[in-house]
């Protein structure tokens, strides 16, 4: 969806709400100055993409095991 700055300011929080479902681009003098979006969009796509890979893989509770502390130590 394409708006104004100045409609972003009049309506901000229900962009705000809208923002979670669709990108909004926010122009100004007609041409895009900048985007609302979900902070995790780029995110959430990847991982609608695997859903359901990981079931089909067969990985042993010893190397789940493994791989969880491994993931965790990253953080």
């Amino acid at each position: 969806m394409i708006i104004t700055a100045t409609e972003l300011k009049t309506n901000l929080g229900k962009y705000l709400e809208m923002s979670m479902e669709e990108e909004i681009l926010i122009t100004k003098n007609g041409k895009i100055v900048a985007q609302l979006s979900q902070p995790n969009a780029e995110k959430l796509a990847i991982l609608k993409t695997l859903v359901g890979f990981a079931k089909s893989v067969n990985v042993p509770d010893d190397d789940a095991d493994i791989i969880r502390a491994e993931r965790l130590s990253r953080k």
